[in-house]
């Protein structure tokens, strides 16, 4: 491997492929369960969901209200109730029945006048003029029958219990979630004369991604010790992750030591902060391996960009589609260095240009979104709270700042931007 060699590098959408064709392997003989709906936050499916009928199975109302046949005239006679456990009875022409919200329809009738509109005088009901469909929720509308709505390796969150309970699946089956061992390398982080800033930021990435992370301590920069760690370590966990000795420094031994125990498939992508990440299959141990740089804030970048997809299963190499984000405006010129890069470049929130101070560390920007609401200034920049470069970005110095986390959120530019441009930011919740 030509470590000096850059034609080496992979954009970030080749290294999020290989990522999700590390985790295809590694899903392919992993262990399943079943698991209750309250408990799939986070879990990947196992199997696909495939719906086995329509739904609703039956046309409803979603008003309390009166059903009957909007292409008839009033007054309609109302000749009975129906409620949501009820079989609904027959009406004839001229016929309406009293119903309650999420009640099954009449085969007859075809429209809901809600309660609010109607008017009952000696069981003849009149109202507004109804189109038919109003206030009715059509079968078949939601899911048709043989239509996939979950595919396999997907991640689930607590909104689709919703849609599972509908499709009649109750304990879905999943993975079992990916193990993750978190190390430390360096000397002075090892010896205690530096922190490790990175290793519990890791751990909750992995976690907040459906992953179980252990931290598993420190090693020093030595070559066969973090390689025999490295290897114990891919014994023990479905990953193993380490911070650290990813460059091409004489005791950066990370990268070396994937490459010595398995199948390398990237080292270094186009990113900045974060450039050195590195990949591997360890096929020896049935583990997968991320080598992470030291640097905390580089760590936390090309962790989220890079590697998220392989405990989340996004296959989506698209910011604009994968991530969702909030339209600001620049507040001050950024300017790049060496191109061939994407840049990700930290800002804080503030109401827009009237020299007001920025949101409070740690908000999520909240408001409006057209891109004439909201502020951002590039943190780090000299007239920031953080002061690291006058206009041209410099992600090195500012990956090693810690003050660089309480930034909003970030956006991603591989040129200069000017001031008063409108940018697509991704908030930092969006990425954890």
């Amino acid at each position: 491997m030509d470590d000096a060699d850059h034609d080496t590098m992979l954009w970030r959408p080749e290294a999020v492929a290989a990522v999700c064709d590390l985790r295809e392997g590694a899903l392919a003989d992993r262990e399943t369960e079943r698991v209750e709906l309250a408990s799939i936050a986070g879990r990947v499916l196992a199997d696909a969901v495939v719906a086995s009928e329509d739904r609703p199975a039956a046309d409803r109302a979603t008003m309390d209200g009166y059903a009957f046949d909007a292409s008839g005239e009033y007054p309609f006679e109302v000749v009975s109730a129906v409620f949501p456990e009820d079989e609904p009875p027959a009406i004839g022409a001229g016929e309406a029945v009293e119903i309650a919200t999420g009640a099954p329809l009449p085969e007859r009738a075809n429209a809901v006048l809600k309660r609010e509109e109607a008017a009952v005088e000696n069981g003849q009901l009149r109202g507004v003029e109804t189109e038919p469909g109003t206030y009715v929720y059509r079968r078949g509308s939601n899911v048709t029958a043989g239509e996939t709505l979950f595919s396999r390796g997907e991640e689930l969150s607590p909104k689709d219990a919703i849609f599972l309970q509908d499709v009649g699946v109750e304990i879905p089956a999943v993975y079992e979630r990916f193990s993750t061992g978190v190390l430390a390398t360096g000397t002075e982080i090892h010896e205690g004369r530096q922190d490790d800033f990175d290793s519990a930021m890791l751990c909750g990435l992995v976690e907040s991604w459906g992953g179980r992370a252990t931290y598993e301590g420190t090693v020093p920069d030595q070559k066969e010790v973090v390689t025999d760690r490295i290897a114990a370590l891919a014994d023990e966990y479905d990953v193993v992750l380490t911070t650290g000795g990813t460059s091409v420094g004489k005791k950066d031994y990370a990268v070396r030591a994937l490459s010595d125990l398995g199948d390398l498939r990237f080292h270094r992508v186009r990113i900045r902060p974060g450039k050195p990440i590195a990949a591997a299959r360890l096929p020896d141990h049935n583990a997968v391996a991320f080598a992470i740089p030291g640097k905390p804030v580089g760590a936390h970048t090309v962790a989220s960009f890079v590697m998220r997809p392989f405990f989340t299963g996004s296959t989506t190499t698209s910011l604009s589609v994968s991530m969702p984000t909030i339209e600001a405006t620049l507040a001050r010129d950024i300017g790049i260095g060496q191109e061939g890069f994407e840049y990700v470049v930290p800002v804080t929130f503030r109401d827009g240009g009237d020299g007001s101070e920025e949101t409070a560390d740690g908000e999520d920007g909240s408001g409006s979104t057209d891109g004439t609401g909201i502020e951002a200034m590039p943190l780090g920049h000299v007239d920031s709270p953080l002061s690291v470069y006058e206009e041209t970005f410099d992600p090195s110095v500012l990956s090693s700042s810690t003050r660089t986390t309480r930034a909003n959120g970030v956006f991603v530019t591989e040129t200069g931007v000017e001031r008063g441009e409108t940018i697509p930011v991704i908030p930092y919740g969006a990425l954890e």
